[in-house]
């Protein structure tokens, strides 16, 4: 590390201009949140294998931000050579930059690897020093990193309408419905999911996302799709062709953008003349002759994910800097892909229960727990063989499989947070064969996991107990279940953000003084990544910036976090769907949720009397459907497990 760091400043004091700091952030050329490990340069200098942060290494000093799910993680993972800032607590990055750094100061970072929004807001802080934003011309981690990975060459597929419930041609028309809407004559689309949702493919260039590497700009009248051609079969390129879809290579977009500025960017791909065959006037807003030619020459952009480098290739006073319409229209799902993720999410039910099963069994074999169901401290430990041992790693493993014997299944939607006490403190805690923890029957065990099937994305957390839980465990687990009832049961108005509903998962916990230092729920793809917006449930202000719509998928997952001890948290998917209420105030319509994940609460770890007679009718229901939906998929002893771990309970 120390010699990366050496080898980072030299090149930082050689550079032309030289600079006083560089920035090193998470995100690769498209803002992933998960990216390929060739991308993941700042783990690369920093250790800190968190999937958010960003680092920062001036002449003497090295700094890692990062959110609160990894305060602890964080704090584990950095060499005394690195300061951890707490995003919330400490000083902001731009703002310590711009009070830290000299008069006069040059900050350098990849344009590539931050988004036009941030590059902005780094700029506007600068200013007051004189300080300056420098776009470096190539990447210096890539210089100092030796042996970073190739780039892969993993195929594209096709996702099938049966899947995908909307056809590409759709897509492009109502997208271009939106460029008419803001007299854009085009749109550049970055982010990878956008691009294998609009163009209804899928790849498996980011572990646990089903996406590629690739860019695309949408026109009036054409199409085009930027990735490395050796990745397409004849299958695809036919897809594609059929579509109007222009294939170029992933390397030409940065010279394509600037033609794009200049109005010179034109598809020879024959198709598109059908295409085009649509709405003639949407080029000249017109119609009838050429004088409005100019009405249509705005190109768009969204500032929070488009790469500042693509950006400042064009003319600021001919750019739409807007969110992108896309991940709005991805999030509202088809009814195609609303019966697929409900599928999905039986059959994922059906494994985390034939896991819990298995665990059950295990636990009590080899460590003398009292098991699921009963509520004693564990026997002294069998004296059991190396080979027997349960790890965090080893019983994730065991649920992956559960997994990967159901239909659909194409792998992990992200790495399983597999964490047995003090570990499940550590919000996204990840465990590592070498070094993770054995299973405890006397401490709380927390999985948070999910997969990717063809027909949905899954994300569920269950927190458990195979010995006898502490009065403190009871209480804080059924402030938890309490808070994701209460937003589970939410019913709103039209137009409410989730900002204003993650108080409901919060208030039980506010009652004992407790809280958690994460967002409350985010968006679910349809077999794409696990975290989708552009809503989502939280305390942070860019909550509010889209209200919560019909057909949308949501998360409800609050917890609370004991460091050093344990942690909880609950989680379900939830469907946003039109609620069925007496009264309409101002015809606005209502809204409420629909649970589409299931699998058993463990009542022993519930104190009763802390729930009230509609909770625990709402926990009896919820249970009931378990034993329903899922009977079909479970073996006799499977089922009569689920039958004994959802009776009604009582106060």
């Amino acid at each position: 590390m120390a010699d990366t760091l050496a080898a980072l400043r030299s090149l930082m004091a050689s550079h032309s201009p030289p600079l006083d700091a560089l920035v090193v952030p998470s995100e690769d050329y498209h803002q992933s949140e998960y990216v390929s490990e060739r991308d993941k340069r700042r783990e690369f200098v920093s250790g800190f294998s968190g999937s958010a942060g960003l680092a920062l290494v001036t002449m003497n000093e090295a700094l890692l931000w990062t959110d609160g799910r990894y305060f602890l993680q964080a704090a584990k993972e950095l060499s005394d050579q690195w300061k951890l800032m707490r995003m919330g607590e400490d000083p902001a990055v731009d703002v310590w930059m711009a009070d830290n750094l000299p008069k006069d100061a040059t900050v350098g970072v990849d344009p590539w690897c931050v988004s036009v929004d941030t590059a902005q807001k780094w700029e506007h802080a600068f200013s007051k020093k004189q300080q300056k934003l420098v776009q470096t011309c190539t990447n210096l981690v890539d210089e100092v990193w030796k042996n970073r990975p190739p780039a892969q060459n993993n195929p594209v597929n096709v996702h099938p309408l049966e899947f995908a419930g909307c056809t590409v041609a759709d897509k492009l028309k109502n997208l271009r419905q939106k460029l008419r809407e803001e007299e854009a004559r085009a749109i550049i689309i970055t982010t990878l999911d956008e691009v294998a949702w609009l163009y209804n493919i899928r790849g498996n260039d980011v572990s646990y996302c089903p996406v590629v590497h690739a860019f695309a700009i949408v026109t009036s009248f054409s199409a085009f799709f930027y990735v490395d051609k050796r990745k397409l079969s004849s299958e695809v390129n036919s897809h594609l062709e059929q579509n109007g879809i222009e294939v170029r290579d992933y390397s030409v977009v940065s010279t394509d953008v600037v033609l794009l500025a200049s109005n010179q960017l034109t598809s020879t791909t024959s198709a598109n003349q059908t295409l085009a065959d649509g709405p003639k006037d949407m080029e000249t807003g017109s119609g009838t002759n050429g004088s409005d030619e100019k009405t249509h020459n705005l190109i768009w952009i969204d500032p929070g994910s488009c790469c500042f480098a693509l950006c400042s290739k064009l003319n600021s006073d001919q750019v739409v800097l807007k969110q992108s319409p896309v991940p709005l229209a991805k999030a509202i799902k088809n009814p195609v892909e609303l019966d697929g993720l409900k599928n999905a999410h039986i059959r994922d039910g059906a494994a985390v229960v034939q896991y819990l099963v298995w665990l059950d069994k295990q636990m009590q074999e080899i460590y003398g727990a009292s098991g699921y169901f009963m509520e004693a401290e564990s026997t002294s430990k069998k004296n059991h063989l190396e080979t027997m041992k349960l790890t965090e790693v080893s019983a994730s493993d065991k649920l992956e499989g559960f997994r990967a014997s159901k239909e659909h299944f194409r792998g992990l939607s992200f790495p399983t947070i597999s964490s047995v006490g003090p570990n499940a403190a550590i919000i996204h805690y990840q465990p590592h064969a070498k070094t993770c923890a054995e299973l405890d029957a006397d401490s709380i065990y927390l999985f948070d996991s999910g997969a990717q099937y063809l027909d949905g994305t899954t994300d569920i957390t269950r927190t458990v107990h195979f010995g006898k839980p502490s009065a403190h465990e009871k209480a804080c687990y059924t402030a938890v279940l309490k808070g994701h009832i209460a937003l589970g049961n939410a019913c709103f108005p039209n137009g409410t953000n989730g900002h204003a509903l993650d108080i409901l998962a919060r208030v039980p916990l506010w009652k004992d003084g407790l809280d958690y230092r994460h967002g409350t729920g985010h968006g679910i793809g349809s077999y794409l990544n696990v975290h989708e917006g552009p809503h989502l449930i939280s305390f942070r202000p860019h909550a509010r910036n889209v209200p919560l719509q019909a057909s949308m998928t949501v998360t409800d997952e609050p917890g609370y976090y004991e460091d050093g001890n344990f942690g909880i948290r609950l989680e379900n998917v939830l469907i946003v769907k039109e609620a069925d209420t007496k009264f309409n105030f101002g015809e606005k319509g209502f809204l409420s949720f629909e649970h589409i994940t299931w699998a058993p609460y463990q009542t022993k770890l519930i104190n009763l009397s802390l729930l009230t007679p509609e909770e625990i009718d709402w926990v009896n229901t919820y249970h009931s459907n378990c034993r329903e939906i899922l009977a079909s998929y479970l073996d006799d002893s499977e089922t009569a497990w689920l039958k004994k771990a959802t009776e009604p309970i009582s106060a």
